[in-house]
C-alpha cells in the first residue's frame, strides 16, 4: 500500500455522521445535500432506459446526446458573446467526484505544486496529494460578514513552478464566490506562469446574487477553447440527483481524447440509464433549479439572522452554495471543531459538518468553525436546529 494513501485520514464529516447513524432524535445538516427527492420526471427517464434493456456499456466519454446537450446548457448559461461550447470539449462522468479525480490524474504529476484556496471540500485538497503533489493553501478570510480572497497572495503563491491552481467558486462551505474581474485575474496570471486552472462549479446554479443568466460567474464566459483550463460540474446539487453519480468535464478540445482513455481506465463509462435521466433533467432543468434555487435562498435567509442572534456565534452570509459557515467564538470553550461537532450530535441531537474538515493543517485561529447544510424541505427544521444550538450554548 502506498504511503500517502496510508496517510490519508478518514472525512471528518464522515466520522460526525457515524456517532449520529441510527438515531431518529438528531436534526442532520453534516452531508452537502438537499433532503428532497429527485423529481419524478428524472426517476422515470432512468426507469424506461431500464425497462427498454438499455444495461450495456456507453462510449467513454457519454452519449453523444447528452455531450451535446450539456455543451448547449453550458453555453446557453456563459456571458453574451462568449464563444459556443462545443460537445469535443465535453466528457461525461461517474459524479462531479470522479470528474475532479479525472482532471487530477489527467494533469499531475508526482512531485509537482499544486495551489488550493481553502477552506474547501476536502477531496480537492486530498486529491492532488493521492497523486504525490505537493499542495500550497491559501486562505479566505471573513471580512465584515463576507468571506474574501487577498489576490495579491494567492498571485504570489502562483509561480512558473505551479503546475495548478484549483478553487472552487461558489464555495463548499463559506459561499465565497468569484467576481469576473478575479477571474480575468487569475486567468491572465495563470496564463503567464504556464499554471493549469481546475475551476469546481458545481454550486454554479446554487447563486443568490442577481445576475443577467441566474448563475455564477464561470472562466468559461472568459476562456479560450485551448486555455489550460478544466471546469468540473454535477448534476447532484442543480438537479436533486446526489445519489445518481453523474457528472460532467469541459476541457481544451486537444485534451478530450486522453480523458476518454483515463475514463476507460477509471470507471469505463457513465451507466446509460444514469445518463438518460441526465439528459431529461437538462431538457427540463426550469422545471428543477429556479424553484430549487428559490427555496434554498429562502432557507439560507431564515438560518443566517437566526445564527446571528445567538450570543457567541459569527457568520458570514453566503452568496451562493447551501451552507452557512459559522464559528463560535469562545475559543476558551470549544477548540477542535471536530470534538464539538460529536459533541454536538451527542448532547444537543444536531449534526453539523466540523469547519476542520474544509482545512488543511487548521491554524488556531482556523478553530471553533462549523458547517451547515441548510438544504432542507422544511424551514422549521432549520428553526430547530438554532434552538438547540442556542439550548446547547446556554449550558
Amino acid at each position: 500500500m502506498r504511503q500517502v494513501v496510508l496517510n490519508l485520514e478518514e472525512s471528518m464529516i464522515r466520522q460526525v455522521a457515524n456517532a449520529g447513524m441510527g438515531r431518529n432524535d438528531v436534526l442532520k445538516f453534516w452531508f452537502g445535500e438537499s433532503d428532497e427527492v429527485t423529481p419524478e420526471f428524472i426517476r422515470e427517464a432512468a426507469m424506461a432506459s431500464l425497462r427498454q434493456g438499455e444495461t450495456f456499456y456507453a462510449h467513454n466519454l457519454g452519449l453523444p446526446e447528452l455531450r451535446e446537450a450539456i455543451a448547449h446548457y453550458a453555453s446557453a448559461l456563459r456571458c453574451p458573446g462568449a464563444a459556443p461550447i462545443g460537445a469535443e470539449r465535453i466528457a461525461v462522468t461517474s459524479g462531479g467526484v470522479n470528474a475532479l479525480m479525472l482532471a487530477v490524474q489527467a494533469l499531475v504529476n508526482a512531485g509537482d505544486e499544486v495551489v488550493a484556496v481553502t477552506p474547501v471540500w476536502p477531496n480537492l485538497t486530498a486529491q492532488p496529494a493521492i497523486m504525490g503533489a505537493t499542495v500550497k493553501c491559501v486562505s479566505l478570510k471573513p471580512v465584515a460578514g463576507q468571506w474574501q480572497l487577498d489576490m495579491d497572495e494567492l498571485l504570489a503563491s502562483i509561480t512558473v513552478k505551479t503546475r495548478l491552481l484549483i478553487v472552487n467558486a461558489p464555495n463548499n462551505p463559506t459561499g465565497w464566490t468569484l467576481s469576473r474581474a478575479e477571474q480575468e485575474t487569475l486567468l491572465a496570471h495563470c496564463r503567464s506562469t504556464g499554471t493549469w486552472i481546475l475551476a469546481d462549479e458545481v454550486y454554479e446554479r446554487l447563486y443568490f446574487e442577481a445576475t443577467p443568466n441566474g448563475c455564477a460567474p464561470s472562466f468559461l464566459g472568459i476562456a479560450a477553447p485551448e486555455d489550460r483550463l478544466v471546469v468540473v460540474h454535477s448534476f447532484s446539487k442543480s438537479f436533486l440527483m446526489t445519489g445518481w453519480r453523474l457528472g460532467w468535464l469541459v476541457m481544451p478540445p486537444s485534451m478530450t481524447p486522453h480523458m476518454g482513455k483515463l475514463v476507460e481506465f477509471n470507471t469505463s463509462c457513465a451507466p446509460v440509464f444514469i445518463q438518460r435521466a441526465g439528459l431529461v433533467a437538462l431538457q427540463r432543468t426550469d422545471d428543477v433549479t429556479p424553484p430549487l434555487v428559490a427555496h434554498l435562498k429562502t432557507c439560507r435567509d431564515t438560518l443566517v439572522p437566526l445564527l446571528q442572534a445567538v450570543p457567541g456565534v459569527e457568520v458570514a452570509s453566503a452568496r451562493g452554495g447551501m451552507y452557512a459557515f459559522f464559528r463560535l467564538a469562545d475559543q476558551s470553550r470549544f477548540g477542535d471543531s471536530l470534538d464539538t461537532a460529536k459533541r454536538l450530535v451527542v448532547e444537543a441531537g444536531l449534526g453539523l459538518a466540523p469547519g476542520n474538515a474544509f482545512m488543511v493543517n487548521p491554524t488556531p485561529a482556523a478553530q471553533g468553525w462549523l458547517r451547515w447544510c441548510f438544504a432542507s424541505r422544511d424551514v422549521a427544521r432549520l428553526e430547530q436546529g438554532v434552538a438547540r444550538l442556542r439550548h446547547w450554548l446556554e449550558l
